[in-house]
């Protein structure tokens, strides 16, 4: 008996990290008929920019060198549907791309990502804008279409399970956004996180020596090496950074953390 969407909602809900949710949730959406999915979130929204590229999380089912273009390169924001996404929530089948295209209704940057996109057989998707509750934050996810899937394909699949894949997305985008935003370059080593955690409760340097067992020195060594790991200037921004990117106040592996 295929799993019924009850049971991938529930399993999305209780990954205990990113790379689990993002495994269920992708899994479920290749069944759809879309094995290509991208992801995208920053807390660091500013104006026209994402914040620091370093800060917003990528996640992606593509190949290693469509990853490179379309996330590194920033091939993402030349695109009609990244850039509907920014003002709109909501879903969108990419008929409307088409549509526009032929029409002429494009710039001719993003004419260019439709032709290079169905050059590599990525004509037809679904673009999930997800509202936030802070003017600082933008998550949306790209569902592309296997080869040989139209856009009007696309188009009847989702109006016949729109409500099973924006259960399913809500879900995964829901639970990425409380877990904790690990990578090699922001990750923080157990004791810098309990340093900053104590610093949080209000601990002074003294205060936080004595519970952590170290002399004042050791504990400035950690906060120092917090404050270069999250790239921030004081210690405030970091504790304020830590929490908003869930890596303080969580239950964390004491592993190394893998690159996203």
């Amino acid at each position: 008996m295929s799993e019924t969407i009850l049971a991938v909602l529930n399993r999305i809900a209780a990954s205990s990290s990113i790379d689990d949710a993002w495994a269920v949730a992708t899994s479920w959406f290749a069944k759809l008929g879309f094995g290509r999915v991208n992801y995208g979130f920053t807390r660091f929204k500013h104006l026209k920019t994402i914040g620091d590229p370093e800060d917003a999380l990528f996640l992606s089912t593509c190949d290693a060198d469509y990853v490179k273009r379309y996330f590194q390169g920033g091939f993402y924001a030349k695109t009609p549907v990244f850039r509907w996404a920014e003002h709109n929530s909501g879903a969108c089948t990419w008929s409307w791309v088409k549509d526009a295209f032929e029409a002429g209704r494009l710039s001719a940057e993003e004419a260019e990502t439709v032709r290079h996109n169905a050059a590599t057989g990525i004509v037809a998707g679904i673009t999930v804008s997800f509202p936030e509750v802070s003017s600082r934050s933008k998550g949306a996810l790209g569902l592309i279409a296997d080869p040989g899937v139209t856009p009007a394909v696309v188009d009847a699949l989702f109006a016949a399970r729109k409500e099973e894949i924006m259960a399913v997305a809500n879900m995964m985008h829901l639970t990425i956004v409380h877990l904790p935003q690990l990578s090699r370059h922001r990750a923080l080593s157990p004791r810098q996180r309990e340093a900053l955690e104590w610093v949080a409760d209000g601990k002074t340097t003294q205060d936080v020596a004595l519970l952590m067992g170290v002399s004042p020195a050791m504990v400035e060594k950690h906060l120092r090496l917090a404050r270069d790991a999250l790239a921030v200037e004081t210690t405030a921004q970091a504790v304020a950074k830590g929490a908003l990117l869930n890596m303080i106040f969580q239950r964390l592996p004491e592993v190394a953390q893998a690159a996203r």
